[in-house]
């Protein structure tokens, strides 16, 4: 008789039937590929009852747990969680400015932070701990998993169980074909559909889905290579800034570096030697409609020498298209303008001539800056003193009138650069850093106007603004334009790509195949006749198993074809309730169910 459902063992049951029911589902606990979880050892009793485990099982225990796949799933969950704050916090790693920017406006806020190393949470103890932790715990799920898998690959199918009645999926029927013809037939069969098969006793055992464990195995591989990845790439890194005017150039050097950061096991040495110089910055932007002011073209035109003597080449660098040499990759990441200005002393004489980058504050390229004359000026006085300008630059400038002073495109249509000026010490010569963008006026005087008011004045290309009592002047002679590059090296990129190209097909895999197992019993019936039962076996339920094992009959009946029908024979035990047809296993009743 076919069925879909497994009878009942509860206390009706003679002790027989639970046995031959316990034998039974052997088959099924047979397909897991878990590691089977050890039970503790019985050793001295406690006080309760309990057997003491001792140190060695508190080890065995910690570890088990720590190589269980929930940990796993937990640890990953964490290291995710400990991510967040990552991407929304400021990094010292990326960039201290704004990390200092931070501490300065939340003054409460910081030292919780600091304290719960928030601002460095990559090289964070916490971080690393849960990061250690999720590798051991890898390590220790895939090792035996692997001996498990690689255990049943070399083993058979197991063999039938003796009642195939109690499978999920189940299908018989009674032909005219021999025994041995059905088992040969369905050998074939099988192994067309790709089931590893073989004969064991009077039934053909195949099963089929190894690749769904393989899939896991190779998931939890790229989780491992990935984060290998992950530590190479932060250990080994190189990242660092250099902003360039055009027409100037940048040798792959540590000096010549606007800031540099590199992993803890990075060498400087082994920075790629090339250069490049920017030939010419283009951005273009659209003129009007609701995107005025978009970027349409954001490129530069650089010609580089890969090594100390090798070839002069041309390249261009788009956003998201590096120039890559010998494995270092040069990233286009901002663009503004520097100013031409020419300073010159009461005498006319030229004491400095410079484009002077100033700083983007929105999209229009309004920019901000400082103008430093360190060194070879002379007031009226013949006292050498230094010069400072505070420079407020707009690109398209509205006219009087018609607002503040912002730009209104970031084109250079109407450009126009305001200047306010200083003289005494910059503090330049005390040894500390300063920021290039900012002027330290503490320690300068203001040129007064003829209304005795700070001298400032907005000039265009060309102009000048005259500093009182002879004591020179500065002219704006016009305008060039700079790019901003990132110099990176991080190895481990490939490899972090290839592992999660590799998780997804695992994950893939272990999600969407199923392991299953069918056999196949030919046996010859009291009256001769071949009764000839299919049964399948899936690790999980699924709908596909009984419909794959309808197809695998219906393939199996061309060659052992259904017997016809005998109104006048004796009911026999073996035969299908339905007479000879078989029963799909989708149609087969339950046992027990009213004949």
């Amino acid at each position: 008789m076919g069925n879909t459902n497994t009878t009942d063992t509860g206390a009706g049951a003679t002790a027989a039937e639970r046995e031959q029911e316990r034998v039974d589902s052997a088959a099924g606990e047979r397909l897991s590929t878990a590691p089977r979880e050890e039970r503790p050892e019985t050793g001295p009793q406690t006080g309760s009852g309990v057997p003491a485990m001792g140190v060695v099982g508190w080890i065995r225990w910690f570890w088990r747990q720590l190589t269980s796949m929930r940990v796993a799933l937990i640890l990953l969950f964490l290291l995710s969680l400990g991510a967040i704050p990552g991407s929304l916090i400021p990094q010292t790693s990326v960039d201290d400015l704004k990390v200092q920017n931070f501490k300065d406006q939340h003054t409460t806020l910081s030292p919780i932070y600091e304290k719960f190393q928030l601002f460095d949470v990559y090289s964070s103890v916490w971080f690393s701990a849960i990061y250690i932790l999720l590798f051991v715990s890898l390590i220790g799920c895939i090792v035996p998993r692997t001996g498990q898998f690689v255990g049943q690959l070399r083993s058979r199918p197991p063999g039938a169980p003796k009642r195939l009645t109690r499978l999920p999926a189940y299908t018989t029927w009674r032909t005219e074909a021999g025994p041995e013809e059905v088992r040969e037939a369905a050998l074939g069969v099988l192994g067309k559909r790709r089931f590893r098969t073989h004969t064991v006793g009077d039934a053909v055992a195949a099963e089929k889905g190894y690749l769904r464990e393989a899939g896991n195995l190779v998931f939890h591989v790229a989780l491992i290579v990935m984060l290998v990845a992950f530590a190479a790439g932060q250990l080994f890194k190189s990242e660092g800034g250099k902003l360039v005017v055009e027409g100037d150039g940048f040798a792959n050097t540590l000096t010549q570096y606007d800031d540099f950061k590199s992993g803890s096991l990075y060498d400087t040495d082994s920075l790629a030697p090339f250069s490049f110089v920017l030939d010419d910055f283009v951005g273009t932007y659209e003129e009007s409609g609701p995107q005025r002011g978009t970027p349409r073209t954001f490129e530069a035109r650089v010609k580089y020498t890969e090594g100390v003597e090798g070839p002069e080449r041309k390249g261009v660098i788009r956003v998201n298209e590096p120039l890559v040499v010998d494995g270092t990759k040069v990233y286009l990441i901002a663009h503004g303008y520097a100013p031409v200005v020419t300073v010159r002393d009461g005498k006319g004489k030229v004491v400095s001539r410079n484009s002077v980058p100033l700083l983007p504050i929105d999209n229009n390229i309004t920019s901000t800056g400082a103008i430093k004359v360190m060194d070879g000026y002379r007031d009226k006085n013949g006292v050498k003193t230094q010069l400072g300008f505070k420079a407020f630059f707009v690109p398209t400038f509205a006219g009087h009138g018609k607002g503040q002073m912002f730009s209104q495109f970031p084109g250079a249509e109407f450009p126009v650069l305001a200047l306010s000026a200083y003289s005494g010490s910059l503090g330049v010569d005390s040894g500390l850093p300063q920021n290039v963008y900012q002027l330290d006026t503490s320690k300068m005087n203001e040129f007064k106007n003829e209304d005795d008011e700070l001298l400032k004045k907005m000039l265009r290309p060309g102009e000048k603004l005259d500093l009182p009592d002879g004591g020179g002047s500065i002219t704006f002679d016009g305008i060039e334009e700079w790019a901003s590059f990132q110099i990176s090296q991080q190895p481990g990129n490939g490899l972090a790509l290839g592992g999660a190209v590799a998780a997804i097909a695992g994950l893939a895999a272990s999600l969407f195949i199923q392991r299953r197992r069918v056999w196949v019993r030919a046996v010859r019936g009291a009256d001769g006749v071949t009764v000839v039962e299919m049964a399948g076996l899936g690790r999980s339920e699924s709908a596909k198993l009984p419909e794959e094992l309808g197809d695998l009959a219906a393939a199996l009946i061309t060659t052992a074809p259904v017997a016809p029908e005998k109104p006048d024979a004796p009911e026999n035990p073996d035969t299908n309730e339905a007479g000879s047809r078989p029963v799909h296993p989708a149609e087969a009743p339950a046992e027990g169910a009213e004949k």
